[in-house]
């Protein structure tokens, strides 16, 4: 056994073969056509029954802010400020209030829709009858769904629900119809078809808030941008256009009524004036008519009047100081308490710096920032604090400013007050009947000079409240876009393409990675280094319980045959210094096919004028008396129980130059006659007799029958069955090589079927002094079909047949 002395104990080399890889997951495409088809199918069923939906966009613009006082102290921060602002808003188009008031401009109040087989479709905008509301209480409506069906032009059938009962009924156009606490009446449309059905229900416009503010969008076209995209997804591409519009609309009245609210409430504050005083100007003007009447004095000397002028000045002057002194206090009031709108009442030219509108407007914007940011972030959230930094600063900033307008009134009033003194010792010299008269036309003139004054107020008022304008303007209004966002048939066909394409690249995968099986010799080059001589193909035809057919023998020129030819020429030249070599073929367990190699080497060595006896030694389950029909009763089991001689269990073949011995009965000690001293002898004089003695034992890997044989044998053949051994079964023959000190042993892939599937995508570089092809030829015959120089090559096969054309087995 000079030669197997020289194998190297080492795996060979074994390096990725990608050509072989593609081959693999190429092996199985019908299942890689079966899921992409069967994905295909999947996708086209969930777009049918799948709604559409369709998205609508539009733009609006925020008004570019005036810099207030922080971001004048701090540049950097109005980029900050902007961003705030605008998501604010942007959480303002989205409210509960906004949206509400938007869907109470649509015609919300019937829905009607068209049931089809698959789903349920609404009409709007349309409307296929005119419902008229005789009742209608938004907090007892019936809710449900109600079914039209034309009869006639005079009648038609409604079926609703009450209390979880189906009820139909027949009703009469323009007739009142009561359901539960509703009652309307249909109007006749007039040559509608008889068939025609409908549904339709009553709604509220909560109903339509979830519907609008889940498919609502909002969002900056770039950062620090004051252009803002809206979009609305919905069911209904008129009903995305139309609640978007309303959207917008509403937010212009919204914010134009927040930022007239100062205005408003400074009209309000002067008509509280103007009403008090309008009584107090009628009362003067009747004390001083009535006064002339019963002194009988016309008018009154100039001193008087000169008098009476300086007075009326004076004291217009106090009461409006005094007015302006009372709205300074207020907003005073206002800044400390933070109420949500600050507003200056009331102003005296010169005597209130024209800085502090401006700050005015800056806090309520502010304030009103905040109130939206507490809506979203709880009290200590950075953006909150941020905010409440400018909030300080900015109050801080209008107090002081206040202060000193006070301050400046203040002394104005003083100032007039000292006057007033003067002037009312100019009047205590005047008579008793002019000073009187003096008095109650001074009050006169006075009242009706602040009335007038106030009016004018009032007038500015008004007119600065007609010019304000919203903070934002409508950029780009919603269009109905009939193009449905989603489901995307284009990503939804190439997602399943996708999901078809590696779900059948991944079956091919897990069931490899699940494949505890050996397919090719590569696989049992990976696992060890006992040396193969040889890969027997699969036999091409059916096989009998019994093997009984001489398989080589029946297809000569068969691929099966010329792989069996091969092991034959690998075994010749083992063992090649001995003249008579004693064989024994063994497996791991039972069905591996170590009698099928048994008997066929036998027969091979055979018609190579080799003297072969073939040695059922299974004792236990042996078959080979039923392969060559021949009796059982005496043989190898009889002979090592000393009940028979030799020439008694040897059995001619109808093989030329091929015995065979059988197992004989099964013995109660099968491994003990096994060990016998007589297997010994036997084996001794049949070399007397025979070139090749092969022995077909019982597999290692369940029972120790075969272990004396296989220490006698000068060949020890391992069979491995392709698609039947487990990985584990390879490395049987190393272990049992080390455990007994063999350097005999070889292995035998029987029934080889070339599977790309199961093959290893590795491919063996074998170089130099190393393992097996130095020593043994063999194939395994993949890729030869088609030559010529076998009888499996005149096997015609189909055109439809793809393994014509990728020669898959």
């Amino acid at each position: 056994m000079q030669e197997t002395e020289k194998l190297q104990k080492k795996l060979p080399n074994q390096e990725v073969d990608y050509f072989k890889i593609g081959k693999i997951l190429l092996s199985r495409w019908y299942w890689i056509a079966g899921t992409v088809l069967t994905a295909l199918a999947i996708s086209n069923i969930y777009l049918w029954y799948t709604p559409k939906l369709y998205q609508t966009s539009s733009l609006i613009k925020f008004e570019d802010k005036k810099p207030d006082i922080t971001d004048l102290a701090s540049p950097a921060s109005s980029n900050s400020s902007t961003a705030i602002r605008i998501q604010s808003e942007l959480f303002v188009l989205q409210s509960s209030q906004l949206l509400l008031r938007a869907i109470k401009d649509l015609d919300y109040q019937v829905s009607f829709y068209i049931a089809g087989r698959v789903r349920t479709t609404e009409t709007y905008p349309q409307k296929p009858l005119d419902i008229q509301f005789l009742r209608y209480d938004s907090l007892n409506l019936f809710r449900d769904l109600i079914a039209f069906k034309a009869h006639d032009n005079n009648q038609f059938n409604l079926t609703y629900k009450i209390a979880g009962k189906n009820v139909s009924r027949v009703y009469a156009y323009n007739t009142p119809i009561t359901i539960g606490p509703t009652t309307f009446s249909i109007k006749n449309p007039g040559g509608i078809n008889p068939n025609s059905v409908f549904q339709f229900k009553f709604n509220l416009p909560e109903d339509f808030l979830g519907r609008a503010r889940g498919g609502f969008h909002a969002g900056e076209i770039s950062k620090y941008s004051n252009i803002i995209s809206l979009s609305e997804t919905d069911s209904n591409p008129q009903f995305a256009a139309d609640i978007l519009n309303a959207i917008m609309t509403e937010y212009l009245k919204y914010d134009l009524e927040q930022k007239t609210k100062s205005a408003s409430q400074i009209i309000d504050f002067i008509d509280k004036q103007l009403a008090f005083l309008s009584s107090e100007v009628k009362g003067s003007e009747r004390s001083l008519q009535e006064y002339q009447q019963k002194n009988r004095i016309v008018d009154i000397s100039n001193a008087s009047t000169s008098v009476l002028e300086k007075a009326r000045k004076i004291e217009t002057d106090q009461e409006l100081l005094k007015m302006q002194l009372f709205a300074i206090d207020q907003l005073k009031d206002q800044l400390l308490k933070e109420k949500d709108n600050v507003n200056l009442n009331f102003n005296l030219s010169g005597t209130v710096d024209p800085m502090l509108s401006q700050i005015i407007s800056n806090f309520n914007n502010l304030l009103n920032e905040k109130n939206s940011l507490l809506k979203i972030y709880n009290a200590n959230a950075q953006p909150v604090a941020d905010i409440n930094r400018q909030i300080l600063v900015i109050k801080n900033a209008a107090i002081n400013n206040v202060n000193s307008s006070r301050n400046i009134v203040q002394k104005n009033l003083d100032y007039q007050n000292k006057l007033a003194a003067q002037v009312e010792q100019q009047m205590a010299s005047l008579p008793v009947s002019e000073r009187s008269m003096v008095g109650l036309q001074r009050n006169y003139e006075i009242n009706e000079k602040v009335y007038s004054f106030l009016s004018e107020k009032k007038l500015d008022a008004q007119i600065s409240n007609s010019a304000i304008l919203p903070g934002a303007s409508i950029v780009e209004r919603a269009q109905p876009n009939y193009g449905p966002v989603s489901p995307n048939e284009h990503d939804v066909n190439r997602m399943a393409l996708i999901i078809g394409l590696v779900s059948g690249l991944g079956i091919i995968i897990l069931i490899r990675l699940l494949n505890p099986y050996i397919y090719d010799k590569e696989t049992v080059e990976s696992l060890t280094t006992i040396p193969i001589i040889g890969v027997i193909r699969k036999f091409p035809a059916d096989l009998d319980e019994d093997n009984s057919q001489l398989l080589a023998l029946t297809k000569p020129r068969s691929l099966f045959a010329e792989s069996v030819r091969s092991v034959r020429t690998n075994l010749s030249f083992l063992a090649s210094e001995k003249d008579h070599k004693v064989i024994c073929i063994t497996s791991e367990i039972a069905g591996e096919g170590k009698s099928f190699v048994a008997v066929n080497i036998s027969s091979t060595l055979a018609l190579i004028s080799k003297k072969v006896i073939l040695i059922g030694a299974d004792l236990r389950r042996s078959k080979l008396h039923r392969t060559f029909h021949a009796n059982n009763d005496n043989g190898l089991s009889n002979y090592l129980a000393s009940q028979c001689h030799l020439e008694d269990i040897l059995h001619q073949s109808e093989i030329e130059n091929l015995d065979f011995i059988t197992s004989g009965p099964v013995p109660p000690n099968p491994s003990e006659l096994l060990h016998n001293v007589r297997m010994r002898e036997l084996i001794d004089d049949l070399k007397k007799t025979y070139d090749f003695i092969v022995i077909d034992t019982a597999p290692i890997g369940l029972v120790s029958d075969s272990i004396p044989l296989i220490r006698m044998s000068d060949i020890n053949v391992f069979v491995i069955r392709s698609g039947k051994s487990k990985y584990y079964s390879a490395t049987i023959p190393q272990r049992m090589a080390q455990e007994y000190h063999l350097d005999n042993t070889v292995i035998v892939l029987n029934a080889f079927a070339e599977d790309l599937l199961h093959s290893r995508y590795y491919t063996t570089r074998i170089t130099g002094d190393g393992y097996g092809n130095r020593y043994y030829y063999y194939s395994d015959y993949s890729g030869y079909s088609g030559s010529g120089y076998y009888i499996d090559d005149d096997e015609k096969r189909k055109w439809w047949d793809v393994r014509k054309w990728f020669r898959i087995k």
